[in-house]
């Protein structure tokens, strides 16, 4: 019997099965007229549409007629900043990047140094601090616009968020908390309040149009994030028209599997972790105790082939970092037919990888001079 898995905004433990996780949920998959429509908006196609890596949404359709009807709309999505940056939390910041350049629009960039400080009893919010600044450097390499992109630091800028979050801890019972995130009784009160804080930036970008123009339109608002955080938006969507603002739309990733195998990657353990700040040969050693779908001899090997479905470096290649299609296609095959053997495969992965560290970190150094302008204070 399947192992169960389990998956709160928190902690996701097991092997996630997604169509169940949708199902649970009450999400829906995104369908290939949506990511028609996204890519077309683009002009490009996304690999993390065409593999099906953000694969659940709830009001997508709804945003994208808001765009295509010259509404003004804005992209929200954001990260609890407990340690340093790693290619899972990388890989939603490169998809929203793609997402402004379709619809043209400002990203809104949350960064929970009060979450973290209220759930990890081993941070302190100096901790917090230190590492918001530069998960915020992290996420700005991706590309983003500098003038459409704004990062919010949550204890930073409460003058503007605190007023939206009173607004919505108002309409969000304790009963209610305790159905959608677990809380009990030893829960600290802090963190039955923070949802109000993750709800807020859903709504400010109709805030921000009303204070310029008391009769300016709602504003539409679509999150990409990881599934495990759809719990927070279900009880936003249902105060948003409460507060007249619109319900946010969201479009859900996969989590980028561990290197070990199976769960997600452990910020906990980063042996199961590629991190932006890895050398090359950290990189080459965690690629090469990678769990593979590989047998046991290379003459094995030659004659029953590997098993890419459960290889996590043919994972890693699928989510990130083979863009090209045909190529990965290819590769898979000639893994399946015994043709590509592991140790071959963990140098390719390696080579890519380490090539891209390289280049996003030289785009890390050019973002501390545009930092201070994104901050929304």
């Amino acid at each position: 019997m399947a192992k169960e898995f389990r998956v709160t905004p928190w902690e996701v433990r097991g092997n996630v099965d997604y169509d169940k996780l949708v199902r649970q949920f009450g999400t829906q998959h995104i369908t290939a007229e949506q990511a028609r429509e996204i890519e077309e908006l683009a002009g490009q196609r996304s690999r993390f549409l065409d593999r099906k890596i953000f694969f659940s949404q709830r009001g997508l359709s709804e945003f994208i007629e808001a765009h295509r009807k010259g509404k003004r709309v804005a992209l929200y999505t954001g990260r609890g900043p407990s340690g340093g940056t790693h290619l899972g939390h990388l890989m939603p910041y490169y998809f929203t990047k793609y997402l402004q350049d379709a619809f043209g629009c400002d990203v809104y960039y949350q960064l929970t140094d009060d979450e973290k400080y209220l759930f990890k009893d081993n941070l302190s919010r100096e901790d917090t601090a230190k590492y918001s600044l530069e998960n915020a450097l992290d996420f700005l390499a991706a590309g983003f616009d500098p003038a459409r992109t704004h990062v919010i630091i949550n204890t930073k800028a409460a003058n503007v968020l605190y007023p939206l979050a009173l607004d919505v801890a108002k309409r969000v019972t304790y009963s209610t908390a305790k159905a959608v995130f677990g809380f009990d009784d030893s829960t600290n009160i802090g963190s039955i309040f923070f949802t109000a804080m993750q709800s807020a930036p859903a709504f400010l970008p109709t805030v921000l149009a009303r204070e310029k123009n008391k009769k300016a339109p709602p504003v539409p608002v679509l999150i990409p994030c990881a599934i495990d955080q759809d719990p927070h938006f279900r009880v936003t969507r249902d105060v948003a028209e409460k507060l007249d603002y619109p319900k946010p739309s969201l479009i859900h990733a996969k989590f980028l599997p561990a290197l070990k195998g199976g769960e997600k990657m452990s910020a906990s353990d980063d042996s199961t972790s590629i991190y932006v700040t890895d050398t090359p040969k950290q990189v080459a050693k965690k690629v090469g105790g990678a769990f593979t779908g590989g047998q046991a001899t290379v003459e094995e090997q030659r004659a029953k082939g590997g098993n890419p479905d459960v290889c996590s470096v043919c994972a890693y290649l699928s989510y990130f970092f083979e863009p090209d299609n045909e190529k990965l296609t290819e590769r898979l095959d000639a893994y399946r037919r015994g043709e590509l053997l592991d140790g071959e495969n963990k140098a390719y992965l390696t080579d890519k990888i380490n090539s891209f560290l390289k280049e996003h970190n030289e785009r890390k150094e050019k973002a501390r001079k545009t930092l201070e302008k994104t901050l929304l204070c």
